[in-house]
């Protein structure tokens, strides 16, 4: 005589179409999985005991459910723990310069330090032969213009004087940057540009799994992941 197997299914929580038990739930199935087969075996006809492996399996997989609850409560404690240290890091941007996915480039100008311009960057998955990096105004007018020559795989960053291509200072205010990246076939490569912004703060997000970033009003919130740089 075997223990019904809709015992362990049940001490499993794999019944069709029920909900995995609650760990009180669970553990007083097993006790009485264990109280089951404590009377079986006390109550068995010698003359045709349980078979060996038939237990051994049983036992198994009621052992197979509490290291199963052990193991969730582990790893639970590892994400805690990675979403703490994430919490962390992004702490530690705090008045930080990074590089965030865009295109924008911000030209200040003040009499004692002339004209400034905010860096910018380009991210590649290949390496380029040459990169062409333009600069324009809100309108559409190319303000700059200039190759950069080869450029490696992955993320660079640059900057610019707020000069146009004559040396003449453009007016302050916001510009857009544009690359047009080619291998050394002259074949167009997918390029990403990144734009210059500051870290305000840091928003834990949901229970801390979802760290944001505060980059301000222009910038809004970002994931930590889309941080490609710090300056």
């Amino acid at each position: 005589m075997n223990i019904d197997s809709s015992v362990i299914n049940s001490v499993n929580g794999t019944d069709a179409g029920k909900v995995n038990l609650s760990p009180s739930q669970s553990q007083e199935m097993r006790d009485s999985f264990m109280t089951l087969l404590i009377t079986q075996l006390q109550n068995q006809d010698p003359l045709n005991p349980m078979d060996n492996a038939e237990m051994t399996s049983q036992l198994a997989q009621i052992n197979t459910v509490s290291g199963i609850e052990q193991l969730n409560d582990t790893l639970n404690g590892i994400t805690q723990q990675m979403d703490a240290g994430r919490a962390l890091q992004a702490a530690g941007l705090i008045d930080k310069a990074v590089l965030v996915p865009g295109n924008n480039v911000m030209v200040s100008s003040d009499a004692d330090n002339g004209s400034y311009a905010t860096p910018f960057g380009i991210e590649l998955d290949e390496p380029a032969e040459q990169v062409i990096v333009t600069v324009t105004s809100q309108s559409g007018e190319v303000v700059y213009t200039r190759e950069l020559g080869p450029v490696k795989a992955g993320v660079e960053s640059f900057s610019w004087g707020g000069l146009n291509n004559d040396g003449t200072a453009v007016p302050a205010g916001a510009y857009n940057v544009n690359f047009r990246a080619v291998d050394a076939e002259g074949e167009l490569l997918e390029s990403r540009a990144l734009n210059y912004a500051l870290v305000q703060g840091v928003s834990p997000g949901n229970g801390g799994s979802d760290v944001r970033l505060d980059l301000g009003a222009v910038y809004g919130q970002v994931a930590l992941d889309q941080i490609k740089q710090i300056l």
